[in-house]
């Protein structure tokens, strides 16, 4: 199975260059994990609640799509007042990478199972998913949805895809922790 397989929604990103960055980023980021396309689809997507049936492929699918669903209603809504206030792409990609840096604060037991990685200790996901964006040159718009996304990113004013984006994310966070 490959990235296109596991995350179709790359194929929502208009640009090709960007699409293939994005591509890249999940490659790397699973490599550098020890992460198998399966074992991605398999482990939680959070392990700050329990019992959690959400795997972190579905989690990033749905939000992503969450996000593409919002956008497109409030573009039917309002039309040319936002059309120009939201880029499509930098919210697609940063909805796809948001989460990518959990590879690398997430990590196998050896008895089976998932923990968190000594990466936990010092740097949490969006920072490190923002490093993936800035060593391939992504916009700073996508880069700021990532390091916006959750509560490291409350002091900063959010740009209309970071709003977008916080508010889907956070819907499907406290939906799965409320089960």
């Amino acid at each position: 199975m490959n990235i296109l397989e596991l995350l179709p929604e790359i194929g929502e990103i208009r640009d090709p260059n960007l699409r293939g960055k994005v591509q890249a980023i999940w490659e790397e980021a699973m490599e550098a994990g020890n992460w198998t396309a399966e074992q991605v689809s398999a482990i939680p997507f959070t392990l700050l609640a329990e019992d959690v049936d959400v795997s972190f492929i579905e989690h990033v699918r749905t939000v992503t799509q969450l996000c593409i669903a919002a956008e497109t209603v409030l573009l039917e809504a309002y039309g040319d007042r936002v059309r120009d206030h939201i880029n499509h792409d930098h919210l697609v990609a940063g909805a796809l990478l948001a989460d990518v840096g959990k590879l690398l604060e997430f990590r196998l037991k050896p008895e089976g199972g998932i923990e968190f990685s000594e990466m936990h200790q010092y740097l949490r996901h969006p920072w490190t998913a923002v490093g993936y964006c800035w060593k391939y040159g992504l916009p700073q718009g996508v880069m700021h949805v990532i390091a916006t996304h959750s509560w490291e990113g409350d002091k900063f004013k959010r740009r209309p895809e970071s709003i977008i984006f916080h508010h889907m994310d956070f819907t499907d966070f406290e939906l799965v922790k409320y089960r």
